[in-house]
């Protein structure tokens, strides 16, 4: 099946459209950014209603098609989040503007004067599933940076999306940004999110955020280059010299805050030891948080009504009440299961001793790393970056919770007085 071809027309005349509204943005000063942010967040706080209307639309169809608990928590909205929302927009106006900054200013031996600075990407697509918020945070960031977005949400959550984009359009055509540079795709045909992926004369870089087959599709069949952010399988290692009730606070705390995000823990290491010390605090724990454990023999030994856990278990993002729980006899080991499942994006350590911890640190491959505290911090909001555009778990240009730096790019401009080489 192709793209009809209208909504075919219509995909490519949004991104030619944020195209040229980037280079608008070129000539808007900070406070012109700045204005624009706040004024959107006064918007949303003042449409709350609206939003929240369209918002049970999504709900109630998904409580139809059977969509579990984590999923409906992704997706559902409330007073309290929209207004966070706004909140976090007027953070990012209060944040440094990431752009036209001078990285580096030298003077060859001929005279040439090169500066290096940063700008924008220009023109980001972002494809996204059934977080309402992201058409938020997205749209601030991008703009504070100077970029163009065009966002692509999930269908699930077209009535939310829809009218939150209603409400931004409504606050920029009372601003000098151009309203053409947050576009919104609201057809629902996969085939509009695939040609998104061929658009290299219009976009130029692609952010995917949300499961793994949907991030693996983007980078598998992508053109235009992308930004990759991972899926969250974070671990927990509990080493033989961790205090127990530090690491039972943070254990409830990963675990069972928002087990639905990407940065709750889904597998908890322990070291032999520990656990002979601790099993009864640690079994009293699982059992007064509800949560379901699947773990290795000596788990199942230990725990009570704990289940097997199969190859699958220790590879899963269970985004709900439920963890594997693997056993092991030292450090390495620990760190040796991270490395074969791990997806490189939050790893933590509980121990109190400092030469444990670095070792873990220095060993362990992820973007953001953590000494006797939860990993749950690792969101852009929460690190002061005002709001994130998803967490990067690659090496090159970004790495982590991406702020508006991570939107930036480098231009070097040479002055000269007629050289020529």
């Amino acid at each position: 099946m192709t793209l009809n071809v209208k909504e075919s027309t219509i995909v490519e005349t949004q991104a030619i459209a944020a195209k040229k509204a980037a280079k608008q943005m070129n000539f808007l000063s900070t406070d012109d950014k700045n204005d624009a942010l706040n004024l959107l967040a006064d918007h949303l706080e003042a449409e709350y209603k609206m939003i929240l209307q369209e918002n049970e639309k999504d709900l109630e169809a998904g409580r139809v098609k059977g969509y579990d608990e984590a999923f409906l928590d992704r997706l559902a909205l409330s007073k309290v989040r929209i207004f966070d929302f706004a909140d976090g927009l007027r953070q990012v106006a209060m944040l440094e503007d990431p752009t036209g900054k001078t990285i580096s200013d030298w003077t060859l031996e001929n005279g040439l004067r090169v500066k290096k600075i940063t700008v924008p990407l220009g023109v980001i697509g972002m494809i996204y599933e059934a977080r309402p918020n992201v058409t938020v945070d997205a749209t601030g960031l991008a703009l504070k940076s100077g970029n163009a977005i065009i966002l692509k949400g999930g269908s699930s959550a077209l009535h939310s999306n829809k009218a939150i984009i209603k409400v931004i359009h409504q606050a920029l055509a009372k601003t000098k940004i151009p309203s053409d540079s947050v576009q919104f795709i609201d057809s629902t045909d996969r085939k509009a999110t695939q040609q998104l992926f061929t658009m290299k004369e219009h976009i130029d870089v692609l952010i995917p955020r949300g499961g793994a087959s949907l991030i693996h599709s983007v980078i598998n069949q992508a053109t235009v280059p992308v930004l990759e952010t991972g899926v969250g399988n974070c671990h927990l290692y509990i080493d033989s010299e961790a205090d127990v009730k530090k690491t039972l606070s943070v254990l409830v705390n990963a675990k069972t805050d928002r087990p639905a995000v990407c940065n709750a823990i889904e597998t908890v290491i322990i070291h032999k030891d520990w656990l002979k010390q601790h099993k009864e605090e640690l079994i009293k724990t699982l059992k007064e948080n509800s949560i379901t454990v699947f773990g290795d023999n000596v788990t199942l030994e230990t725990i009570p009504d704990a289940l097997p856990a199969t190859e699958s278990d220790w590879a899963n993002e269970y985004l709900s009440l439920q963890i594997a729980i693997k056993i092991v006899d030292e450090l390495d080991e620990a760190i040796n299961h991270i490395e074969r499942y791990g997806t490189k994006h939050s790893e933590a350590i509980m121990t109190e001793n400092k030469q444990t911890a670095e070792h873990f640190m220095k060993l362990v491959d992820a973007s953001a790393l953590y000494h006797n505290a939860s990993t749950r911090f690792t969101d852009g909001g929460v690190l002061g970056f005002g709001a994130e555009i998803g967490i990067s778990t690659q090496k090159l240009h970004a790495r982590g919770p991406m702020g508006l730096p991570a939107l930036t790019t480098v231009k070097f401009l040479m002055t000269g007085n007629g050289q020529i080489r």
